[in-house]
């Protein structure tokens, strides 16, 4: 290798003794290079490429950072005129090559050198020539200054120095009109060079022309100075005459006229490699001949004297020289690649960067589901699944149902302690065509509540825009390869920005983009399934991109500077490694994978624009290799687009999941990837496999590509790098909970992120794991899963299980990585309790507490059940409970003793199905799966209970079990972590066997030694535990473990060991209590307390004492036996002593079996708890016994009898029913009893069998009605609750149930020995309730001030077989309901309506009510049989016609409009003997009747209503049976030509009026349809959603769909055809309407008449083969227990359900006007004329009522009560009241009395509506309201 130092000076002297020289001394000197030929290694004197070659163009950046390395500052860039402009004309430019000079350009200005750009080489081009002429030609020259203008224009950018023609000599010799064209020519061009872009040029070096040292004469001819900034030189050195040299170059620079000198071209000759001194002589000409000379060629110096081997060291791929040069790849594998196997793994224990973001991820259309909810569009994966494209032809309609479980999923992420989760919006869900137009504001909803429900719970939400799932409609115009879809995705994103931007901080654009391309259009598995890879997916890439700039630059110039967020894009990418490490060939292969995967969008983002030369090379030499048939179409960015694209990113987010290895091949004229860019890809097989084909595990892959990213994409442009997503799927089968391999791909692959920040630098801020549940995989369907959560896709409750990676990953996110675990704990709840009385005295008998019966007891049924809602004080402790041995399992582990509970439940035949505890819950092995649990649920605190056994195996602390009080304290430490408040049970029921071998607690010993292990615990753990329990349950113990002998330890000695026990357990206590009190107190600051049980008891009937007594012993016995001592006055409830020593006076005993206690003991005993602590679960019903006196016992000591209140629900356990109220009770009893003190509800929940895995809305009811009762004790009562903690965490083992029973938040599956626990629904109500902190009044529930229309319809109602009586009187005909009546067993009590309210002879008496609550129209019906006895219009009965004259009449006179229907049930008895509605006929005889009333009243009547409730006429009259006239042999189908026939003659009567009535009387006509709201049971699940849609669309939208739309609901129609066809029959039981019938029926309505009552809750059922109306509905209800009772057992008080009933009805049906025809309630029973419940059901309907007509829009005229007075109410007689007026049906007069709410509706009718109090009283509001008789 030759040494050529004299080059090397020459090198230096220009980067160093340069500096000064050039025009103005201002700029640099100029090394010259280029221009670029075939084979850069060439020599100079070789013509430069005659056109741009991209392939040239491409291969020349290594060279090119070579020249830079070496000191070149310039290269010359020589134009071709006829390559540019083939026609001459500048508005026709080949844009090929005029993108191909400008990446050169470009290329040049990255490496940091500058094109010095040659305009034309002086030779006219042949085709040009041909056209205009030589240069001779003035057309030429005119084409040539337009040229040099094109080339400014689109140039001026990119270059500073020019050269208009390189060799004026040349021209010259073409005579003299080319001399003067020439000359001409120049100036012109050098004016416009200076007068059109002199800003863009200010300050660089400006034009030139070239000139060869031999025509020097020339410039004594020219004005050089006023066509040139600089003179551009070509010249000869020669080493042996260099004063020749210096004297040419001061000849030019004097006929010049002192212009600066470039040697633009020098030719070295005559040298050899000894020949130094000549180097002097050049540098001496360069530096200090005087001579301006601003830059030199260097090239003919660098490649003529044979340096390439010393200086460059080439290497040749395609005959093309490139240096070598360390691109970004090499560059990392020259770091990595050598690493051996063991360097690569080693695993980093550190922790990332304070501040890192820790996140998981969903995608909208793998887990949201709700396909069709809100109004969302098709998207191409919804025609995909459905098109049975996906494994086993799964769909993603419900998927994981997450858009019915916001809750749920944020519920889980508090778990994950995630502090950013990244999901997807579904663009077709806001916006269904892909168009803003089109946007569904349910749909923008669920994603605010989404994104707010992650705030709230301090998770920062990171949106991408497009995660594959495109609207089918924008599909259907070509999608992703049409243009126009750039501005829809802007739109789209310009919307979501606009919408949730002001909380979302962080966007993703796009996610994988290259899949779209890829697998959508390119081998067409996914959506929209193209398989055009040469064409579509260049396509679709290109316009991704410029959707994505487009939006960055949406958010960037409206959004960014408000919002103050970030845009970015998440690629995908997999890492190369070359297949042999020691090939060059695959290394570069290697290279070339990542620039077609990873550098094909991220290029043009993060580098210049544009596509990376390599694969604009590669795809070029395809194209020159495949001319016939390309195998990739790249299409072009514009400069300007390419402008706009540039820089589109504030973040590289990066989707990472395996490696390939990569070998280089002839990949011919195949398209994609592999083919196209001459490599194939592969894997190791020793590298772990996954689930899917394409996933390998291969860590090390991610922190080489993080290297490699940072180097080639954030060199320039320093942004931060989000992994967006890395995961693994496992098989749907295998690993379901147990993800051990899931867990070890997250460890390796987290930890290389870890080694890239910490070891390499790369400024990586957050990982991703992909995903946060499993989900729809695409093609894969629900057969590979990649959740940290496991979903049950075969459940409708899609359950969502934490797997093992979850809590792995959960605690990777705690620690910030894999350092040493940090226990910083977290501020808790500080616990204060009120300091009390010192002494009490001792209880009467009955205690003073009885003041609970005296009131609470005697409030009304509304008022014990009326929801209170509200908050508790800020500092209130909500927990959940668990206990050591329900629990923890490893009975026998790490030297844990066994207790009397494993004794007990390992022999045979004590616990069904022979369960024990041995395991349990396993959470001595599982902390950190309980801890997950309580993240999630947001709770203050935890009880839990020690196990004494694994503290001291024998019970006593010289057996110290050091394991077992490392696991408390790693617990203990863990909840302070989360700032959870321990509440420490030292002792739940598991007694060490070894103690009770000494006699258990029936030993006095026990005392002592209980109170050491005390002294122990407290010692350890009470510098971090503040709330001690000693016992839970005494009563249990020393009853269910003494007297009964049913518990461990199983003595059964009911007369005198409970009170023994007890007298031991309360003295042990006491000690407990003062050692912690002496030894502790003052350091620690906790507080001691016992935790007791009991149940509330009402007595028998408050008004008898005797009773009084039994219930004031129950509550002694139970409860004052442990509390009484403790909170009172240190000895036992006078009335318990009493009872005790009269027994055993009795059973002749000397003593009471009751010990007792010392004074010393007394005073010892006395105040030893800080607070009292409550186990509550049922309330019963205690009366007086006098009980057996043999055998001696306890129970029989009390002289009582409990049973339990049978009208509230029952639960899993016998005698524990569900009695909310008798909490409130007992919370106040306690206030009562023991002075008044803090007060903690240490247990309180509900079991169900094992049976109810997760559904369990038993349990919801308990919590919600129990908690408010709690809250109402607080509230109302002044208790001072202070916490409230819910039994229990999760199913555990329930004692002698075992497992029969699960009392938990979450399900345990004891069958799987991972015990995963999986969240109830319970779980995130209890949730939400701790949250809210109570149950703040939703607003929703809130008193809305305002009025109604001012020509409001307010209204009472009435029918006439439920008021008029005079059944058979002055000619009227029989009704089905005098049928009905008269027939035994039909309605209640043998009730009928033969005289009733007697309304016939009492008109002015009712007229007189109606005035009396101002009503402005009276309700009322028509009884057909009346009017025409046999029911047809032959038999007119004028005595009927007149009473209703007269009624009308004197409603008018009153002022009172009247409102009228035509039919209310009572049909004429002859025409049921003629079918009824079953017969057609009845379709005319309804018209004929209807056709009557019109001409005989319709002058005076302007309101009417067809039918009332064809519902119920047709359901309960011709299916069931329940209801006149009484049909019930056919329910299957029957009740649907029933409902047919209505129907028909609705419509019939409603043409009569509208075509011969309306014109002259001019009335409103409609029919009145009666519907339920139905919510779905679980608001969580969509197979409950849809359930309540089907229940209304077979109930409102059986008769209204018809009647408003033309035709029965499509549900009904499918669900019964289907049913029908599955029983064998051939047509559907449900009649069709014609085509006509369907015309003639739609629209017959001119308002819409709702009679609303009460709402259900829905769930699906199976009904088998049953066919029925219920059966086809296919759904089941029940009420929420929130919801008041009335007098009817079917009504329940749901006023919210008003409202959302009287908004579907504008949703369904065009926002018709509604009158509101029946609303109200009953009671039964005694009668209470002070019916506050009535009044409270009607002031909250009215106001939901409101809220539709104000806030909703919907168009609500008017509003009918239920009803003016009480009457027959159908089958359940007079025995339900609905009335304003109570009616006494006993009395022959029918006297009417009004009723407290007769008050309240007429107030809320004269002020119509509700007039704000803030305003001052509202002269509306004075009323005198008299009641009358």
């Amino acid at each position: 290798m030759k040494e050529l130092l004299w080059v090397a000076c020459l090198y230096i002297f220009c980067l160093h003794g340069c500096g000064t020289l050039g025009v103005n001394g201002n700029e640099d000197f100029l090394l010259l290079a280029g221009p670029l030929t075939e084979n850069v290694a060439t020599s100079s004197d070789k013509e430069g490429l005659s056109e741009c070659s991209l392939p040239i163009v491409a291969a020349s950046e290594p060279y090119l950072k070579g020249l830079q390395s070496r000191g070149v500052t310039h290269v010359k860039v020589p134009l071709s005129w006829a390559q540019l402009l083939p026609t001459g004309l500048a508005s026709q430019p080949q844009q090929d090559a005029l993108q191909c000079y400008k990446t050169l350009m470009k290329q040049l200005l990255k490496v940091g050198l500058q094109p010095l750009v040659i305009l034309h080489e002086s030779t006219v081009p042949d085709a040009l020539r041909a056209r205009y002429g030589g240069w001779e030609s003035q057309e030429l020259v005119d084409m040539f200054q337009q040229y040099a203008e094109f080339a400014f224009r689109e140039f001026a950018d990119l270059a500073h120095s020019w050269v208009t023609v390189s060799d004026l000599g040349s021209i010259w010799q073409n005579g003299p009109t080319a001399q003067q064209n020439i000359l001409q020519l120049n100036k012109n061009v050098y004016k416009i060079f200076h007068e059109h872009i002199p800003s863009k040029l200010s300050g660089r070096r400006g034009l030139s022309f070239g000139l060869d040292a031999a025509n020097v004469a020339i410039l004594s001819q020219i004005e050089a100075s006023t066509t040139a900034d600089f003179l551009s030189v070509h010249i000869e050195y020669s080493c042996a005459s260099s004063a020749d040299f210096e004297q040419s170059l001061r000849n030019m620079q004097i006929s010049s006229r002192n212009l600066p000198i470039l040697i633009s071209k020098m030719n070295v000759r005559d040298c050899t490699d000894s020949q130094h001194e000549p180097l002097r002589e050049l540098l001496h000409v360069l530096q200090s001949s005087g001579l301006n000379i601003i830059g030199c060629d260097i090239v003919d110096v660098l490649l003529r004297m044979d340096v390439q081997d010393a200086s460059f060291g080439y290497h040749h791929q395609d005959s093309i020289g490139i240096p070598e040069s360390r691109n970004a790849y090499q560059s990392v594998w020259d770091k990595f690649g050598s690493q051996t196997a063991a360097e690569r793994d080693v695993f980093l224990d550190e922790s990332f960067s304070s501040g890192f973001q820790w996140a998981t991820s969903a995608e909208s259309f793998k887990v949201e589901g709700g396909w069709l909810e809100g109004g969302k569009g098709e998207t191409i994966w919804d025609r995909f699944g459905h098109d049975n494209l996906a494994f086993e032809n799964q769909t993603a309609d419900l998927a994981c149902d997450s858009y019915n479980k916001v809750e749920y999923d944020v519920y889980l992420l508090r778990g994950l302690q995630v502090n950013t989760y990244q999901f997807s919006i579904s663009w077709a869900r806001i916006f269904p065509s892909g168009h803003r137009d089109s946007q569904t504001e349910k749909g923008v909803l669920y994603y605010d509540k989404l994104i707010n429900t992650l705030i709230e719970s301090g998770i920062q939400p990171v949106v991408t825009l497009y995660h594959w799932d495109l609207p089918q409609a924008l599909q259907d115009n070509g999608g992703w390869t049409n243009p126009t879809i750039v501005d829809a995705f802007k739109d789209y994103a310009d919307f979501c920005f606009s919408r949730f931007g002001d909380r979302v901080k962080t966007w993703n654009t796009f996610s994988s983009p290259w899949v779209v391309s890829h697998a959508g259009h390119g081998t067409g598995e996914h959506p929209p399934g193209v398989k055009d890879y040469a064409s579509s997916s260049y396509q679709v890439t290109h316009n991704i991109i410029k959707s994505h700039a487009e939006a960055w630059h949406v958010y960037n110039d409206k959004y960014r500077a408000t919002q103050g967020g970030k845009v970015g894009i998440a690629l995908n990418s997999d890492w190369a490694e070359p297949k042999t490490p020691a090939n060059p060939e695959d290394i570069a292969a290697a290279d070339r994978y990542l620039q077609f995967m990873l550098g094909w969008f991220a290029h043009p983002i993060f580098v210049d624009g544009d596509y990376s030369v390599a694969l604009k090379t590669q795809i070029e030499l395809k194209l020159k290799e495949c001319p016939s048939s390309p195998p990739a179409v790249l299409p072009v960015f514009t400069s300007e687009e390419k402008a706009r694209i540039k820089g589109t990113a504030d973040f590289f987010g990066l989707n990472h999941f395996t490696s390939r290895l990569v070998n280089t091949i002839k990949g011919g004229c195949t398209s994609g990837p592999e083919g196209v860019g001459d490599y194939a890809a592969g894997l190791d097989p020793s590298w772990p496999s996954t689930a899917s084909d394409w996933i390998y595990s291969a860590p090390w892959g991610l922190r080489r590509l993080l290297n490699y990213i940072s180097l080639e994409y954030l060199s320039a442009t320093k942004v931060p790098i989000y992994i967006t997503g890395n995961g693994m799927p496992t098989a749907n089968s295998s690993e379901t909970i147990n993800d051990v391999s899931r867990v070890e791909y997250l460890r390796r692959y987290i930890n290389e992120a870890l080694k890239a920040q910490a070891i390499d630098g790369v400024d990586v801020q957050r990982f991703t794991v992909q995903s946060l549940m499993d989900g729809f995989e695409g093609p894969q369907g629900y057969s590979e899963r990649f959740g940290l959560l496991y979903v049950n896709f075969e459940d409708a409750n899609r359950q969502r299980t934490p797997k093992q990676s979850a809590y792995f990953f959960s605690g990777v996110v705690e620690n910030n990585g894999f350092g040493t675990a940090r226990h910083d704990f977290k501020k808790v709840t500080e616990l204060k309790f009120t300091p009390r009385s010192s002494k009490l005295l001792a209880s009467e008998v009955p205690s003073e507490a009885k003041v609970v019966w005296d009131t609470l007891s005697r409030q009304t049924k509304f008022q014990r059940h009326v929801y209170h809602y509200g908050t508790f004080p800020q500092d209130f402790i909500w927990g959940v409970s668990s206990s050591a041995y329900q629990i923890e399992g490893g009975w026998n582990a790490d030297g844990k003793g066994p207790s009397i509970w494993d004794k007990f439940t390992q022999a045979p035949g004590n616990i069904p199905e022979n369960a024990n505890g041995d395991v349990a819950c396993d959470s001595y092995n599982r902390i950190d799966e309980d801890l997950f649990m309580l993240k999630a649920l947001k709770v203050k605190s935890y009880r839990f209970s020690l196990s004494w056994s694994r503290i001291f195996p024998d019970g006593r602390r010289s057996s110290l079990n050091q394991k077992g009080v490392d696991y408390y304290n790693r617990l203990i430490d863990s909840l302070l972590t989360q700032g959870i408040t321990p509440m420490v049970t030292l002792y739940y029921w598991d007694l060490p066997q070894a103690l009770q071998d000494i006699g258990g607690w029936e030993s006095v010993q026990m005392i002592d030694l209980f109170n050491d292990y005390c002294d122990f615990c407290f010692a350890t753990f009470g510098d971090r535990v503040k709330f001690w329990i000693t016992f839970n349950q005494p009563h249990t113990i020393a009853w269910a473990g003494y007297g009964t002998g049913a518990m461990p330890p199983n003595v059964n000695s009911p007369g005198s060991a409970p009170y023994e026990v007890a007298h031991n357990l309360i003295k042990a206590h006491a000690t407990a209590y003062h050692t912690y009190d002496d030894k502790y107190r003052a350091s620690q600051g906790g507080l001691v307390s016992i935790a007791l049980d009991a149940d509330w008891v009402e007595p028998y009937d408050v008004n008898v004492h005797r009773e009084i007594l039994a219930a004031d012993r129950a509550m002694q016995f139970r409860l004052g036996w442990f509390a009484h001592p403790i909170f009172k006055n240190g000895d036992y409830p006078e009335a318990m002593k009493e009872q005790v020593k009269i027994k055993c006076e009795f059973q002749d005993l000397p003593n009471s079996r009751l010990p007792s206690f010392t004074e010393d003991e007394k005073n010892f005993i006395r105040g030893t708890a800080d607070v009292f602590c409550i186990n509550h679960y049922t309330t019963k019903i205690v009366n007086h016994l006098t009980d057996q006196l043999t055998p001696p016992s306890y129970q029989f000591d009390r002289d009582i009898a409990e049973n339990e209140i049978t009208d509230f629900p029952t639960t899993a356990i016998g005698g524990q029913r569900a009695v909310a109220w008798g909490l409130r009770r007992l919370l106040n009893w306690i206030k009562e009893e023991y002075g008044d003190p803090d007060i903690y509800i240490s247990e309180n929940g509900v079991a169900t069998d094992k049976g109810m895995t997760w559904d369990d809305t038993d349990r919801v009811f308990f919590y919600k009605t129990y908690i408010d009762e709690a809250l109402k004790a607080y509230d109302i009562d002044g208790v001072k609750v202070k916490g409230y903690i819910a039994t229990s965490l999760m199913d555990s083992f329930e004692w002698l149930h075992g497992y029969v029973y699960a009392f938990g938040l979450y399900h345990v599956d004891f069958n799987d020995p991972n015990r995963p626990r999986t969240p109830k629904y319970s779980s995130y109500i209890y949730s939400q309730i701790i949250n809210n902190n109570g149950l703040p009044v939703p607003e929703e529930e809130k008193i809305m001030w305002g009025h109604f229309r001012e020509d409001f319809l307010w209204s009472s109602s009435t029918s006439a077989y439920q008021i008029e009586g005079a059944w058979t009187a002055d000619g009227k005909g029989l009704s089905i309901w005098d049928t009905f009546s008269h027939t035994p067993g039909k309605v209640a009590n043998n009730d009928n309506g033969d005289i009733s309210c007697d309304s016939y002879n009492k008109i002015d008496v009712d007229i007189g009510l109606l005035k009396q609550i101002k009503v402005s129209h009276y309700r009322f019906s028509i009884s057909w049989p009346r009017v025409l006895p046999d029911g047809t219009i032959h038999n007119i009965n004028e005595a009927g016609i007149n009473y209703y004259q007269r009624v009308i009449d004197a409603l008018l006179a009153a002022n009172i409009q009247p409102q009228i229907t035509l039919y209310h049930w009572d049909l004429p008895q002859a025409l049921e003997d003629e079918g009824g509605w079953l017969n057609e006929t009845i379709v005319d005889r309804f018209r004929d009747y209807a056709d009557l009333l019109f001409s005989r009243f319709g002058q005076k009547v302007k309101l009417w209503i067809t039918i009332n409730e064809a519902y119920i006429v047709a359901l309960l009259g011709y299916g069931y049976g329940s209801f006149a006239p009484g049909i019930n042999h056919d329910p299957s189908t029957l009740q649907y030509v029933a409902a047919h026939n209505i129907i028909k003659a609705h419509a019939e009567a409603w043409h009569v009026y509208n075509d011969k009535y309306r014109a002259e009387q001019k009335g409103l006509i409609s029919i009145t349809i009666n519907s339920e709201w139905a919510e779905p049971r679980n608001p969580f699940k969509q197979e409950d959603i849809d359930g309540a849609k089907r229940y209304m669309d077979f109930f409102i939208g059986w008769f209204a769909n018809p009647i408003f739309n033309g035709d029965y609901t499509e549900s009904m129609k499918k669900y019964i055809l289907e049913r029908s066809l599955a029983a064998g029959l051939e047509k559907s039981r449900l009649p069709e309407f014609t085509p006509a019938e369907i015309e003639r029926i739609k629209g017959t309505h001119d308002f819409f008449g709702l009679n609303y009552y009460t709402s259900v809750l829905v769930f699906p059922v199976d009904f088998g083969n049953t066919l029925n109306y219920d059966a086809d509905r296919g759904v089941a209800f029940i009420h929420d227990r929130t919801w008041l009772d009335t007098g009817s057992s079917w009504l329940k008080m749901a006023p919210l359900g008003f409202r959302r009933i009287l908004k579907y009805i504008k949703d369904e049906y065009g926002n018709p006007p509604v009158i509101v025809t029946e609303n109200g309630l009953s009671e039964n029973g005694p009668i209470d004329l002070n019916d506050e419940h009535r009044s409270y059901f009607y002031e909250n309907h009215v106001n939901q009522l409101l809220k539709a007509y104000l806030v909703d829009g919907v168009d609500v005229r008017g509003y009918t009560a239920w009803s003016l007075m009480d009457n027959l109410e159908w089958a359940a007689g007079y025995s339900e009241r609905f009335g304003f007026f109570y009616v006494n049906h006993s009395h022959p007069d029918r006297p009417r009395t009004p009723k407290a709410s007769v008050s309240y509706y007429t107030t809320l009718v004269n002020c119509n509506g509700f007039p704000d109090p803030a305003e001052g009283p509202h002269e509306c509001m004075n009323l005198d309201v008299k009641g009358q008789t």
